[in-house]
């Protein structure tokens, strides 16, 4: 077998039909990267014509004079076919050293072991603890099993399965109190739709007030039109972003009113006819209920036509940049006004994504990044029992490894970078 460059069209069959495809492994995400000072390059290991594996590679210069190398969620092999993945790691590593290169990092897309909905290992259930195995056999160096923050990607992701199931059906496995807020938030006019180019200074404006009150340093605009440039035009980017409609909903809670004025009198004229026919006392009660539902309603209206004079008929609430590659719908960042969290539009947000996931047939919708800590008193609990109420499972996945090619080099490069073992010191300088 012979690792070669591949071409774009050939590369891009194989990776998005590929078990472990991923949006970072596109060459959407490459030529991006490649505006950020990094060069890429497709390698694939061909037996004749056939492709057995492959990966988009970055590399970058570093302050020694030589380069690093990241294939981001790759690579695009399989892993538990050792034979396969050693001839890999010998070419490719042999490609990075011809190329003055330090070393390989990756950060496979491939499972570790199976967990449920409450983070607990199936017993039984799917692992890739040998293709962890052959990793580390082959000279790769584990960065261990990390919880959020401590790696380049999340470790540990959220995901509801969708792919031959229906919008019921999903529906069913939700939290009660999530189903009861999405049915709030359809009755409260709140809907979602998708935003241009132009329009992407108001996702940024709703991101930087998210950074400001969970105290995260948002990307700059730059990043987002970056983005948007390079993977909206194949459809692998979408931005939704969530608006309550004020005029609407006020028409709506006038017709309830009315609707509820109207049973009124016409319990108090049943009761007038006919007062034999009548329990009193449910009769009194029907009205004091009736007169509650009135008193909520107008105050509810009186609310929003406030909101509707001070921010106009279409208020956006907030919003989530979608990435949809593969097998998979991806919530990659999101966020929402503080003023408007009452609304909850996260929920509607996210539920649209799952909806498009559904319809169009992916296997599963993917929440990203929680913390791998499943501990209530973790002050980002939160983050997880949020998407845990969608329903659907905890993913761990096998975590980060080096291939190092240049030993020496390597020693340098970590020395440069103070405790590169911890990533957080270089994960600037990868990301951007």
């Amino acid at each position: 077998m012979k690792l070669v460059t591949l071409k774009k069209e050939e590369f891009k069959k194989f990776a998005e039909n590929h078990p472990q495809a991923s949006f970072y492994q596109t060459i959407e995400w490459g030529e991006l990267k490649e505006e950020n000072n990094w060069q890429m390059v497709l390698l694939g290991l061909k037996d004749n014509e056939e492709i057995k594996a492959g990966c988009l590679l970055l590399s970058k210069d570093t302050p020694i004079k030589k380069k690093m190398f990241y294939s981001p969620r790759g690579f695009l092999i399989d892993y538990q076919d050792k034979e396969l993945l050693k001839e890999f790691t010998e070419k490719i590593k042999d490609y990075v050293k011809k190329s003055k290169g330090i070393f390989i990092k990756i950060d496979p897309y491939l499972s570790y072991q199976q967990r449920d909905l409450e983070g607990n290992i199936v017993e039984n259930g799917v692992n890739h603890k040998q293709a962890f195995q052959n990793l580390v056999d082959l000279g790769y160096q584990h960065f261990g099993f990390n919880m959020m923050q401590e790696t380049l990607q999340p470790r540990w992701l959220f995901t509801t399965t969708t792919k031959n199931r229906t919008i019921e059906d999903v529906m069913k496995e939700m939290d009660p109190k999530t189903r009861q807020i999405l049915r709030k938030n359809e009755r409260d006019k709140i809907k979602c739709r998708e935003i241009t180019e132009k329009e992407l200074p108001l996702f940024k404006d709703i991101m930087q007030h998210t950074g400001d009150r969970r105290s995260f340093i948002d990307r700059p605009l730059k990043y987002y039109q970056e983005m948007f440039k390079h993977l909206a035009p194949s459809g692998i980017l979408k931005i939704l972003v969530a608006e309550l409609h004020t005029k609407e909903l006020i028409q709506e809670l006038k017709q309830e009113l009315n609707t509820i004025e109207k049973e009124k009198q016409e319990k108090i004229k049943q009761h007038q006819e006919h007062p034999e026919k009548m329990n009193e006392k449910k009769y009194q009660k029907k009205l004091q209920e009736l007169d509650q539902e009135t008193k909520r309603l107008t105050t509810k209206k009186e609310k929003i036509e406030k909101l509707q004079k001070e921010k106009g008929n279409i208020i956006p609430l907030g919003g989530i940049l979608f990435l949809i590659y593969g097998h998979e719908v991806l919530s990659l960042v999101g966020g929402s006004y503080q003023e408007f969290m009452e609304f909850q539009s996260a929920y509607t947000v996210h539920w649209e994504g799952m909806k498009y996931a559904i319809e169009h047939g992916y296997e599963r919708y993917n929440f990203y990044g929680i913390t791998g800590i499943f501990d209530e008193q973790n002050p980002l609990y939160g983050l997880y029992s949020f998407k845990r109420d969608f329903g659907g499972q905890v993913v761990e996945l096998i975590g980060e490894f080096d291939l190092i090619v240049d030993k020496p080099g390597y020693l340098l490069y970590k020395m440069a970078y103070k405790g590169y073992h911890k990533v957080k010191n270089i994960k600037n300088h990868i990301k951007n």
